[in-house]
């Protein structure tokens, strides 16, 4: 008869020693693969919070004046067109090493237009970059300008100048459609009409111009600072902004989290280890018999060893596999609680870790254990039968 069989018919045979073992294994690894998991999606759900965030980094003109409006134009527009970039910038931030790591890349430009007896800000952009860059942009009613002449107006500016969907805007001679408007925001974007680039270029007389340059890093691509200082590098002539100050006290709690569970999983890991060496040494005490019959009959030293560290490890074994499935069964019902709409981060090798971990807790908290009853003396072991 194999060890391995001995091992699984000793446990069978000892089944409250065997579930004692089992359970307290499965707690400490089910608290581990929570306490791991709910740290995975809750690192997870900031990175997207970070992207969904918007721009991260703002290239802009140098200047010396204090910036008093969106972009640095001036309410009044005394300052308009004062401070631009040239459009050739774009490619120079297309050419940084970084440039994978860059998500969006949204250039603006920002000027005052007449319409009717009013000044109103229009903003030319690439939509489909800009609306990838500002998730939160909603247009209802209507949707976001596809073609060129078309333009979607800020719920203040729509409000101010009342526009609906499907109404026109003649600007420098040029009609525009409006087809749709943004709802409110609660920022400046509710008082511009939005374009495309090249149409607010021509409108505003400025061919090839830009007032500034959103954008966005990819939260799990090169760190934010590095990218800015790349794009420092290749636009000496431009002032380049990051602006992390809206997601760092969250990064900073996420943080203060991930070190907090690792010191609780540390902590479970050595009761862990507590609870398989007091079972297992109890388990050696009450076998001084059938330890010295093994013997007696022939079994050396080092099969005794293997006999009660395979004991372990098919013990461990069970309960790594079941900890990881209850682990995962308590982060599905905690996550939400914890962080609304967090993902749960379902991840199959933290499922082999699982039983890793275990097993090596096992093994090892039964190490001494094994050694002490394989180094036994048959004589003794008989002599209490």
């Amino acid at each position: 008869m194999r060890l391995r069989t001995i091992a699984t018919l000793s446990l069978l045979r000892r089944r409250a020693r065997a579930t004692f073992l089992v359970a307290g294994l499965l707690i400490g690894v089910g608290t581990v693969v929570t306490l791991v998991s709910l740290t995975q999606s809750l690192t997870g759900q900031t990175k997207a919070d970070l992207q969904s965030f918007g721009a991260n980094i703002i290239v802009s003109p140098r200047t010396k004046d204090v910036a008093l409006s969106y972009g640095g134009i001036s309410a009044g527009g005394l300052s308009l067109g004062s401070q631009t970039l040239d459009e050739s910038v774009l490619k120079r931030i297309d050419a940084i090493p970084a440039r994978k790591s860059i998500a969006v890349v949204a250039p603006e430009l920002v000027g005052t237009v007449k319409v009717g007896a009013r000044n109103v800000l229009l903003m030319g952009v690439r939509p489909e970059d800009q609306f990838r860059l500002k998730r939160w942009w909603s247009v209802d009613p209507g949707r976001a300008p596809s073609k060129r002449r078309e333009m979607v107006a800020g719920s203040a500016a729509a409000k101010a100048l009342k526009l609906t969907m499907g109404d026109y805007v003649s600007l420098g001679g040029r009609r525009f459609t409006i087809t749709g408007v943004l709802q409110p925001t609660g920022s400046q974007d509710d008082q511009l009409l939005v374009t495309d680039l090249l149409s607010a270029q021509q409108v505003l007389e400025m061919p090839g111009k830009l007032t500034l340059i959103e954008v966005s890093a990819l939260s799990a691509g090169t760190p934010v600072d590095t990218i800015s200082a790349q794009l420092a590098a290749a636009l000496p002539q431009a002032k380049v902004a990051t602006m992390q100050e809206a997601v760092q006290s969250r990064v900073h709690a996420v943080g203060q989290y991930k070190s907090f569970s690792y010191a609780i999983v540390a902590v479970v890991v050595a009761i862990q280890a507590l609870v398989v060496f007091v079972t297992m040494m109890g388990s050696v005490s009450q076998r001084t018999h059938e330890i010295g019959v093994l013997r007696a009959l022939g079994f050396r030293r080092a099969h005794i060893t293997r006999l009660i560290l395979l004991e372990a490890v098919i013990a461990s074994v069970v309960a790594g596999i079941l900890g990881y499935l209850v682990g995962m069964g308590v982060t599905y019902v905690v996550l939400p609680l914890v962080a609304s709409g967090a993902q749960v981060a379902w991840a199959p090798l933290l499922g082999v870790i699982a039983v890793g971990l275990a097993v090596t807790i096992g093994a090892l908290a039964t190490l001494y254990p094994a050694l002490r009853a394989g180094a036994m003396d048959p004589t003794d072991a008989l002599r209490a039968l």
